[in-house]
């Protein structure tokens, strides 16, 4: 059996200023950066650890990765946070000016990533991670969108995610995916409020 510990990275730029992020890239705060070194300390015993290309996600597993010494750590384009199409960089407020009514009626701009599309991409990627490490126990550092796509795959409700939170899958040879504990890593969490 494989067992999955998918997380969000830790605190990014763009989360502390409230700004979708979609697929662009803000470093992480100073703050993101304690918060993955502390994260270390909850994680546990990893075989592995994977990640997203960008770089929010790749700085949070280097610094566990490097804290628990485990490596090299591997990216995988599957793991990326879903497109957000023209929101990308934009707060709620800027959102609301710009396309009155959408969040609040749950419609999407153009350039948004289909749930599906996410999904497929996303589990492609666990998959890929069951196959290399069929018995292991793996880390892998996400994003949010790709966590609540996964849960909703696996029929889980929507909750919000702080940063450093996470969920458990589990995964037997031949078997699907399967949902394990949600996990929260950091005492003090930053939740950000994009959602």
């Amino acid at each position: 059996m494989t067992h999955l510990l998918l997380v969000r990275h830790g605190q990014s730029e763009w989360n502390a200023d409230g700004r979708w992020q979609g697929q662009e890239d803000p470093p992480l705060t100073d703050l993101g950066r304690a918060q993955a070194r502390q994260a270390a300390k909850a994680v546990g015993a990893v075989d592995a650890v994977v990640c997203s290309p960008l770089e929010r996600a790749a700085v949070t597993a280097s610094i566990i990765a490097d804290e628990l010494g485990v490596g090299p750590v591997v990216t995988l384009d599957g793991l990326k946070e879903r497109h957000a199409g023209t929101w990308q960089g934009l707060t709620r407020t800027e959102i609301e000016e710009e396309y009155p009514g959408y969040l609040t009626d749950g419609r999407r701009p153009p350039g948004w990533e289909d749930d599906d599309e996410v999904e497929a991409r996303t589990l492609g990627a666990l998959d890929s991670i069951a196959l290399t490490h069929p018995y292991g126990f793996v880390l892998a550092v996400a994003h949010a969108g790709v966590i609540f796509a996964v849960e909703r795959a696996l029929g889980a409700p929507h909750e919000r995610l702080a940063n450093l939170g996470g969920r458990w899958l589990l995964h037997e040879d031949g078997g699907p995916w399967r949902l394990g504990d949600r996990v929260h890593l950091l005492v003090e969490e930053t939740v950000p409020d994009q959602l």
